[in-house]
């Protein structure tokens, strides 16, 4: 890394102190605004030079440390994420030339493997088909803690390998409640629509709903919030994304 004069460095913080200052203006921390004006206020405030991700993040009335209170599962956006998932495939014959045809990006067996095991790890989203599990099982150290190891609850442990990397390719994307209790992902770009970023919030808040485990007892939802990348969180009224039902 290139040195870096105190005077500059000291500009830079504040240059970045009064962003964030600007970009936090007129937003209460307190307040909770329903979802059409948090996506205007997202959007107005997301001035980086490149397309900054828009992220949702909901905390959760459950506790991971029980398995019956685990959530997870699998979310397809309707309008994308704005970003091509690399994915890779495990499987041979058929079932490999079908996962190329439908357009993966990495297809192996026992080779994929010993890739992984030397640590390359070159995908975002990783598909096997069921009789390929015996080894990719091995890998539940190395793929585990990245939240890429395959598993037939979100669908990617099938032999439909081909509407897999279809899925994968066109916007569909998982999750996984964390210790907090929280669940996040990325559910477009600052330039996608408000329409469009609408649409993706209230799918992924739909799939998290359908996915509440059977021990949640109480409030499942306690709070949503959304931000870009480099601008302030802002809490969203839950009522105003939760399915009618929940509500």
């Amino acid at each position: 890394m290139a040195n870096v004069s105190p005077e500059t460095a000291k500009q830079t913080r504040k240059a970045g102190g009064k962003r964030m200052f600007s970009v936090r203006d007129g937003i209460d921390p307190n307040d909770a605004f329903a979802i059409d004006a948090a996506v205007d206020m997202i959007k107005d405030r997301a001035k980086a030079k490149f397309d900054e991700t828009i992220e949702i993040a909901m905390n959760l009335g459950v506790d991971p440390k029980h398995a019956d209170q685990i959530v997870r599962g699998v979310c397809m956006l309707p309008n994308g994420s704005g970003r091509t998932a690399r994915v890779a495939v495990f499987a041979r014959g058929a079932k490999a030339d079908e996962a190329k045809e439908a357009g993966a990006d990495i297809v192996g067996a026992e080779e994929l493997v010993q890739e992984v095991q030397g640590g390359t790890i070159n995908f975002d989203r990783c598909i096997a088909t069921p009789d390929m599990m015996g080894l990719v099982g091995r890998l539940g150290k190395i793929l585990g803690p990245r939240g890429l190891m395959p598993n037939p609850r979100v669908g990617t442990v099938t032999m439909d390998v081909g509407e897999a990397v279809k899925a994968a390719k066109g916007g569909a994307i998982e999750f996984r409640v964390e210790k907090a209790g929280i669940v996040h992902g990325g559910i477009g770009k600052a330039s996608f629509s408000k329409e469009a970023l609408i649409e993706n919030i209230r799918a992924y808040v739909d799939a998290v709903v359908k996915a509440k485990p059977t021990g949640a007892k109480g409030t499942y939802v306690k709070k949503v919030s959304i931000s870009s990348t480099m601008g302030p969180g802002i809490k969203v009224d839950a009522a105003s994304v939760l399915p009618a039902a929940a509500n």
